[in-house]
């Protein structure tokens, strides 16, 4: 077995065994063709209902669901990516959703009240999310490597202060959109055409220029880690950092680089929401992205290209847990199975042991036994 094989089946078997005990959890407390027709309908809301389209139905069959699972992959990258790239400097950014909020933040009013051509507003506006994003994770930065504050405590801290201004003052207050007529409006004011993520598929799929984008992301990120000098002394910062010092690497540069990095990609995630879907900053940015790239992260392990796959994954998953409640099962299932992964992965030392002790038995039985060996006769004189 191959050491990449090795680091990559803890992953692998950890969302299967997720799903068998998810699917076992509907069967108990319904029963199994339930628990079955129901992995179908997430299935077919994820990728497409194949077999009606194949069968002369229409292509919505498979472009919506398709574009759905896309938008929620492009989203889980992005934030999964913020999460890996601080781990491989030995950080640990539970912030995302913050740096994704004000990114979200950024991009909405870049895209509301800039005018210019979508050649150039929507690089804008990404740009302008980016930097907001990695604005925010500095200060967490900067209090870990000048202070010695604990990234956990200060992004989790900075997560709750980003929710009490934004959600909870500016969206709703100083930067609310302004309602005409008798009409309520809840939220930033709406974006402008040329700030809006191109679909890639028209009107028959929400499928947008944000999915390749977090695609580009994560393999940038794959070649800066492993082809750049840069990325190499970063890897070094998070494995030694006293020998990356040693070595006359600079620990604290590569290190708050490493974390703006990271909330740079946070905050092209709430770009990605705002300009791709939503339209605008919502009243509340809702779903927790940020803390899923947690989850993302650790079971696409820390790999960029792994964070990537997993994301499609579950991409899928969550854009079918919809179609679950027409079984009577909730929507948010895939969640579920979600923490089930994460739980499993985070025992990946129960599966290297199980993996390494598979394979010496393997291999003691490969080898034939002492006793079977042909013995050399020695002629007689």
């Amino acid at each position: 077995m191959g050491e990449r094989t090795r680091q990559v089946l803890p992953s692998v078997l950890s969302v299967l065994l997720a799903l068998a005990v998810c699917w076992l959890t509907i069967a108990l407390t319904r029963d199994a063709d339930t628990a079955t027709r129901a992995y179908l309908q997430m299935l077919w809301g994820g990728v497409g209902n194949w077999p009606a389209f194949l069968d002369g139905g229409s292509s919505t069959a498979v472009l919506r669901p398709l574009g759905e699972a896309a938008m929620k992959a492009a989203l889980l990258t992005l934030t999964g990516l913020s999460v890996a790239v601080a781990f491989k400097v030995g950080l640990f950014n539970i912030g995302a959703q913050g740096q994704m909020i004000w990114g979200a933040l950024a991009a909405a009013l870049v895209g509301a009240h800039v005018s210019l051509p979508g050649v150039l507003h929507v690089p804008l506006a990404l740009l302008a999310a980016a930097v907001a994003g990695a604005a925010w994770a500095s200060i967490a930065g900067v209090l870990k490597l000048k202070r010695g504050v604990h990234e956990v405590i200060s992004t989790i801290m900075l997560n709750w202060v980003a929710v009490s201004l934004v959600d909870n003052w500016l969206v709703i207050g100083p930067l609310r959109a302004v309602a005409e007529g008798a009409s309520s409006i809840t939220g930033t004011a709406e974006i402008l055409p040329t700030a809006q993520l191109p679909r890639l598929l028209g009107d028959s799929s929400r499928l947008n220029l944000g999915f390749p984008l977090a695609l580009a992301a994560a393999l940038g990120v794959w070649v800066w880690l492993s082809r750049t000098r840069s990325g190499y002394e970063t890897r070094a910062v998070g494995l030694t950092p006293e020998a990356a010092r040693a070595a006359g690497i600079p620990t604290l540069w590569r290190a708050g680089g490493a974390m703006a990095l990271a909330g740079a990609l946070a905050g092209l995630a709430g770009a990605v929401l705002v300009l791709g879907t939503e339209g605008r900053y919502p009243g509340s940015l809702g779903a927790p992205y940020g803390f899923d790239g947690i989850a993302i992260a650790l079971i696409g392990n820390n790999h960029p290209l792994g964070a990537a796959l997993a994301a499609a994954v579950f991409g899928v998953l969550r854009a079918g847990g919809t179609r679950m409640q027409l079984l009577g099962v909730h929507k948010s299932f895939p969640e579920l199975i979600q923490g089930f992964a994460l739980l499993f992965v985070a025992g990946r030392m129960v599966w290297l042991a199980l993996l390494d002790r598979r394979q010496k038995r393997t291999q003691a039985q490969a080898q034939p036994p002492a006793s079977s060996q042909a013995q050399v006769e020695v002629p007689r004189a």
